[in-house]
Formats: C-alpha cells, sequence, structure tokens
C-alpha cells in the first residue's frame, strides 16, 4: 500500500442558488457624462451644413462611446465619428509675455446621414 493511497468520496453537486440579476456589460455607464457640451465656434457652425456636429468629450471617451450617446441623447443615429486631441499648452499674455497655461481638450465630430439633424440651440 503506498503512503497516500487514501480513497477520495464521489463529489456530490451542491445546490446553489441562481441569480437572476443581470450582470453588467462593459457598456453600462452614463452616456449623458460622455458628451460634456456641444463646440460651437464658427468652424463648427459652418461643418453643421454638411451635417457635421462637433462636441467636447470626456478625455476617456471612445469613438464608440460617442456614438452610442449621440444616438441615446439626441435619437439620431451617427454614420462616423472622428476624435481630436488637444493637448494643453502654455502661452505668452500680456505686454510682459507672462505665461498662461491653455488647458487641453478632446473634441469629437460626428457625422450624420442626409436628413439628422441636432438642434444645439
Amino acid at each position: 500500500m503506498a503512503l497516500f493511497g487514501k480513497k477520495k468520496e464521489p463529489k456530490v453537486e451542491k445546490a446553489t442558488a441562481v441569480s437572476t440579476a443581470p450582470k453588467a456589460l462593459a457598456t453600462d455607464f452614463n452616456l449623458a457624462s460622455i458628451i460634456m457640451h456641444p463646440r460651437i465656434t464658427e468652424k463648427a457652425i459652418a461643418l453643421n451644413d454638411n451635417n457635421v456636429y462637433t462636441f467636447v468629450v470626456r478625455r476617456d471617451a471612445t469613438k464608440y462611446t460617442v456614438m452610442a450617446a449621440v444616438k441615446a441623447l439626441y435619437n439620431v443615429t451617427p454614420v462616423k465619428v472622428n476624435i481630436v486631441n488637444k493637448k494643453p499648452a502654455k502661452r505668452h499674455v500680456g505686454s510682459r509675455n507672462r505665461d498662461k497655461h491653455v488647458a487641453g481638450e478632446k473634441k469629437a465630430y460626428v457625422y450624420l446621414k442626409k436628413g439628422d439633424t441636432i438642434n444645439l440651440v
């Protein structure tokens, strides 16, 4: 007989309660917090004629989260989303060229199909 030759008992499956609560998906978050505000500049207003809308979005936003947020908030389906990072910078200001810190931001250009519009005002 071997040293470790103890007989093992057969495993009995235990009855466990199955939870019916849905599991959180990767897309379960507040879509309203993705888009911070629309970006209203001369260039953005000129792009509105071509069904392109510009928004300032969170730093951790992706094209897919912006697309889902626009679909949920404005009830339109985006065709394409481009994202641009504007890096923070220092600028010379005033007559003595003092340094001023300009904060960076993330912009999203949302392209809609013809006929879809977003009322930003």
